[in-house]
């Protein structure tokens, strides 16, 4: 027999919380799956300065772990499972985990987004460490430094162009010999003085020293000629987008071209009845934790709402 709950939620990051906080407050007794990556891109984030209340600024880790116990103080029971199949036909809805079998009424989809790495070993090292994929998060932490932007794409140009703001390069980096960028966005990168670019380029490796870990260069090769030469840089952000974490409800609800669920008007409700959607997952233009913390307040409210009616 497959587990019943009221209400389930996917996804441990700052929506998925802060939904659990909010619906276990409303005595709906909530379960939380972590499922893969447990409190989200939270937890590869080293300082969170952003995040009202605090004012010396907190560790992302330490930041999910503050969320999570508040929730469980209201009675939010998480697991560390992963939802690998979903059936949305009808309610109750059906979930299945590597283990179990789950039904509710009512679904919260708060399963984030991924950032797209290059996938070498040292980018996995310096993540953190001034390796990063968000400019308006660790942006601060470059001041008068030279870094560098991996991409070729709108989002590549609009984090160099935020990140001269603090830093004093900013370098792009991008495989081709033409940005896919829209004109109006490269013509804003290639008029500012301190953006230069550095096409038909890739990095083959993140250089840097261990005590305390930190970036030192990119490592990087011509792949016209195969020169390969060292970037002198502190930090290295990621322009190449980000993945929702959606994939187990393909064709189940509506989405956009990029896999992003989409939500109605100014609620969390999905293209199916009881099905929320909040966070990362539904949110491809903030992307902060602060955002995501809100909208799962709403997505939470929603249910509720849904559950009552």
């Amino acid at each position: 027999m497959p587990k019943h709950h009221q209400m389930i939620i996917l996804g441990s990051g700052p929506a998925g919380s802060t939904a659990a906080i909010y619906a276990a407050r409303a005595d709906l007794k909530p379960v939380v799956f972590e499922g893969i990556q447990p409190g989200g891109q939270l937890t590869i984030t080293t300082e969170v300065e952003n995040f009202p209340g605090y004012v010396d600024g907190i560790m992302g880790p330490e930041l999910v772990d503050i969320f999570k116990r508040q929730a469980e103080r209201f009675g939010a029971e998480y697991l560390t499972e992963e939802i690998i199949e979903a059936d949305l036909s009808q309610r109750p809805f059906k979930l299945k985990s590597y283990t179990d079998d789950y039904t509710c009424d009512a679904l919260i989809i708060a399963t984030g987004a991924s950032a797209r790495w290059l996938g070498i070993p040292s980018e996995q090292k310096y993540m953190g460490h001034g390796v990063s994929a968000c400019a308006t998060c660790d942006g601060f932490f470059f001041k008068d430094k030279p870094i560098a932007v991996v991409g070729g794409g709108d989002s590549a140009m609009e984090e160099a162009v935020f990140l001269t703001k603090f830093a004093s390069k900013v370098t792009i980096i991008h495989r081709r010999d033409e940005l896919r960028a829209s004109k109006i966005m490269q013509e804003k990168a290639k008029e500012n003085p301190k953006i230069e670019f550095a096409l038909s380029c890739v990095i083959d490796e993140v250089i840097g020293a261990d005590d305390p870990p930190h970036v030192t260069a990119a490592k990087l090769k011509n792949v016209k000629d195969g020169s390969e030469f060292d970037l002198p840089v502190d930090g290295i952000f990621m322009g190449i987008g980000h993945i929702p974490n959606s994939k187990v409800f393909g064709g189940q609800l509506d989405m956009d071209n990029n896999g992003y669920i989409i939500t109605r008007g100014k609620s969390t409700s999905t293209s199916v009845p009881g099905v929320f959607a909040c966070g990362d997952v539904q949110d491809s233009v903030y992307r902060q934790a602060i955002s995501a913390a809100g909208s799962g307040c709403m997505a939470a409210i929603d249910a509720e709402r849904f559950l009552e009616g």
